[in-house]
């Protein structure tokens, strides 16, 4: 893979995807970088895109060589949507795709494992990204981050289970080696940062960072999914409660060398996050 070809980003404008298509782009790439509502990117080709609206997919596509899949939200089988989009794709001319899946998810399991079963025999040069919890999702629009600036409270159903939680900026720079490389990986990647923390001790490194004051509520798993379905369908609502009883049974408490075997730097931890990016004071 070389830097004349040029790479779909789709969901450029989210938490990964903005990340990958920047580094894209800083790295000399050609991006056109996908959103609903075709939003203006510094040095890429801004396309509308719709997973619920196949009229935006053929665009979208043209002239690309490869494309970085963020599946639908909230859709608990984005398979039915990405899978004919897939084909297309491949028909098309694209022969390299990289998928963002999830840690917790694993080939042929529910939701995306789906798309990552097929995604091998769809394309010849490939990768399924399988990042633990986002270290943004303290920071940025998520649930977690509004609760923690406008309540001081991080509310889960994982008890003291711990995560190793993954810098985005560290899923981007693992993306884009694998959409570039001479050599696609071929294989998934389980993407964690150095360390395991349970949401106690995100609490906890909150406080000594920024000075705020922010307690973890336990939540039992029916209180986090009834939360959840006021905001999502309660299939999907079920779903990420379950993911929090499963961190609380220790699902995901372990971290890898993934990040530093793809991009040769460590991955940086959440208190390097905060010091660095101060999203918000006490």
């Amino acid at each position: 893979m070389t830097a004349t070809g040029t790479a779909l980003v789709i969901g450029a404008t989210g938490t990964t995807g903005s990340r990958t298509a920047a580094q894209l782009i800083a790295a000399g790439h050609r991006v056109k970088a996908a959103s609903r509502h075709a939003t203006p990117f510094p040095g890429a080709e801004p396309v509308n895109f719709d997973w619920f609206d196949p009229a935006t997919h053929g665009s979208a596509l043209d002239g690309v060589d490869r494309v970085y899949l963020i599946p639908p939200l909230g859709d608990s089988d984005p398979a039915a949507i990405m899978l004919p989009f897939l084909r297309q794709a491949r028909a098309g001319g694209v022969h390299r795709a990289v998928l963002l899946s999830s840690s917790a998810i694993p080939e042929g399991g529910p939701a995306v494992g789906t798309v990552h079963q097929a995604l091998p025999g769809l394309f010849e040069q490939w990768a399924v990204l399988r990042p633990s919890w986002f270290m943004q999702n303290f920071t940025g629009t998520h649930a977690h981050a509004l609760s923690i600036r406008e309540n001081g409270t991080i509310l889960t159903a994982a008890g003291s289970g711990r995560v190793g939680f993954v810098d985005a900026g560290d899923i981007a720079a693992v993306a884009v080696r694998a959409l570039t490389d001479d050599r696609a990986p071929n294989t998934d990647l389980v993407l964690t940062g150095p360390e395991a923390l349970s949401y106690d001790d995100i609490a906890t490194v909150i406080i000594e960072v920024t000075g705020r004051a922010v307690v973890h509520h336990h939540l039992t798993y029916k209180q986090m999914r009834d939360r959840l379905a006021a905001q999502v369908p309660l299939e999907f609502a079920s779903m990420l409660a379950g993911m929090d009883r499963a961190i609380a049974d220790g699902a995901e408490d372990h971290t890898t060398d993934a990040v530093q075997h793809v991009t040769g730097r460590a991955p940086r931890s959440f208190r390097a996050l905060l010091e660095n990016e101060m999203p918000w004071s006490s």
